[in-house]
């Protein structure tokens, strides 16, 4: 089955200027995803969408593929994943290139490994199903969430402020990391989450928002200690 990995890298970033490119802990954050990709070995193609003439030169230095740069139209501040999928698909078609399975990944992924692409592969193709989404716990239960009105702090869900934790359902939030989607599924739903989308588990040193600065000060920390873990190094106390 022939597939490709969609890295989506648009320019302007404003919360953290040049986000996409950015050094994190020795190397922009896209060659993450990047390596990821080229290293899990299931991809006919990696490539990169983006506006960008310099986040397309930093792509191709870590060995992605960028044939074209983004429309108009894909890259203002309204345009959906979607959209940008649904670019990239047509472009490649035009090209003569098509492929059944597509798997769109974030550049703001460090943790994510070709280890991990390839188990989540695996999972999508023993389940038969559309497509896959990284989920991963919520560390506190969102039925036992509160609510601010009118300046006095309430419960959103009073049906569960006696329940214990161990007996309200596990609830899951999206990874943010990467997606896997049967293309004509895709076509058909113009999402990544289809009707029949399978969980692929991961653990929470895995996973990290990076939406600002302090997200990503957070992130390089996690990063360096899941580094020292793997490698089998002390992480001294703090």
């Amino acid at each position: 089955m022939a597939s490709i990995a969609i890295i989506t890298a648009r320019g302007g970033s404003k919360r953290i200027p040049g986000k996409n490119i950015r050094d994190f802990v020795g190397k922009p954050i896209i060659a993450y995803s990047i390596e990821a990709a080229r290293e899990s070995g299931i991809f006919d193609e990696v490539m990169v969408s983006t506006d960008s003439e310099e986040i397309a030169a930093a792509a191709k230095k870590y060995g992605a593929a960028v044939p074209f740069l983004r429309s108009e139209k894909t890259s203002n501040d309204w345009a959906t994943t979607a959209d940008v999928l649904l670019e990239v698909i047509e472009n490649y078609r035009i090209r003569n290139r098509q492929f059944e399975r597509i798997c769109c990944i974030y550049p703001t992924a460090p943790f994510l490994t070709g280890e991990r692409l390839r188990e989540a592969n695996k999972v999508l193709e023993d389940a038969k199903a559309e497509s896959l989404m990284p989920v991963v716990r919520f560390s506190f239960p969102p039925q036992r969430g509160m609510v601010i009105r009118e300046g006095r702090v309430d419960y959103r869900y009073p049906e569960f402020r006696n329940t214990r934790s161990q007996d309200l359902e596990v609830m899951y939030h999206d990874c943010g990391q990467f997606y896997f989607c049967k293309t004509d599924a895709f076509l058909k739903h113009r999402t990544m989450v289809t009707p029949d989308t399978v969980p692929f588990e991961m653990s929470e040193e895995e996973v990290q928002d990076i939406d600002n600065l302090p997200d990503w000060e957070m992130a390089e920390l996690k990063y360096k200690m899941l580094v020292q873990k793997r490698e089998g190094c002390h992480v001294p106390s703090v």
